[in-house]
């Protein structure tokens, strides 16, 4: 046996392990959380099946799934993105566990990459599950599956790094208040549930800028619509993803 085999190897562990052992761990606890799932699984499926069902909301004309599907699919990736990421990241702040990691080799921008991975594993999984429901509700999709993916992953970076940067700056109870709030505001004026064009002209101008209103509106385009790839949409969810993940970046605090 030669000398030296057994020799300790002091130092961090390459990024994209780390990276990848972090987005397990956080995919994990975001799984076991009943409250996120609450929150990211069963009010999006309530909702899609209820506004499918009941004649509440006027669509504009054609099946109502058709138009609430896509919007659906929208709430799921700010519920899960956004709302939940913020309040458990909050909370992880309260309690020290950033702390700790701040302390470890893991630079913020690779915990916020392992955040945000953890965060499409969990939307594959509601993806999945809103489009059998859609379904059986009798959707009727159309457009390219890239088109759609592209859309997902630049939303879940758009609402990654603005739940993030509340998370980093704000106090957890604050954080669970504001985020909560959001989520309730740009469930009704984000184009999910009612269509914009139900506002008046210069508030849906506003509105229409919102990354809900560009993802509801995008995905829209091509399932319902059966559109090209919408880059209007895209272009708005890749500034707010920029602006977003920057901003958290740069003040994102870990105690």
């Amino acid at each position: 046996m030669s000398a030296g085999t057994y020799t300790p190897r002091p130092g961090a562990a390459p990024v994209g392990r780390m990276i990848a052992a972090q987005a397990a761990f956080e995919t994990r606890m975001l799984l076991r959380n009943g409250e996120q799932l609450l929150l990211t699984v069963v009010i999006p499926s309530l909702l899609l099946v209820l506004f499918s069902t009941v004649d509440i909301v006027d669509t504009g004309g054609g099946e109502a799934v058709d138009f609430l599907a896509p919007g659906v699919l929208a709430l799921a990736v700010m519920s899960t993105a956004f709302t939940g990421q913020a309040i458990a990241t909050g909370f992880e702040r309260r309690y020290g566990v950033l702390k700790r990691l701040g302390a470890s080799p893991l630079p913020r921008w690779a915990l916020m990459t392992a955040k945000t991975l953890a965060v499409l594993v969990t939307e594959v999984l509601q993806v999945a599950l809103l489009t059998v429901i859609a379904l059986a509700l009798g959707w009727s999709p159309h457009g390219s599956p890239l088109s759609v993916a592209l859309l997902l992953v630049l939303g879940t970076a758009a609402f990654s790094g603005l739940g993030l940067l509340m998370a980093g700056t704000l106090r957890a109870e604050a954080t669970l208040a504001a985020a909560n709030l959001v989520f309730l505001l740009l469930l009704v004026g984000g184009g999910v549930i009612v269509p914009l064009e139900k506002f008046p002209a210069g508030v849906r101008a506003v509105l229409e800028l919102l990354p809900i209103s560009a993802l509801s509106d995008g995905l829209r385009d091509v399932l319902r619509e059966g559109s090209a790839m919408p880059w209007g949409a895209a272009g708005i969810l890749a500034v707010w993803a920029v602006l977003g993940l920057g901003a958290a970046a740069r003040f994102f605090r870990w105690e």
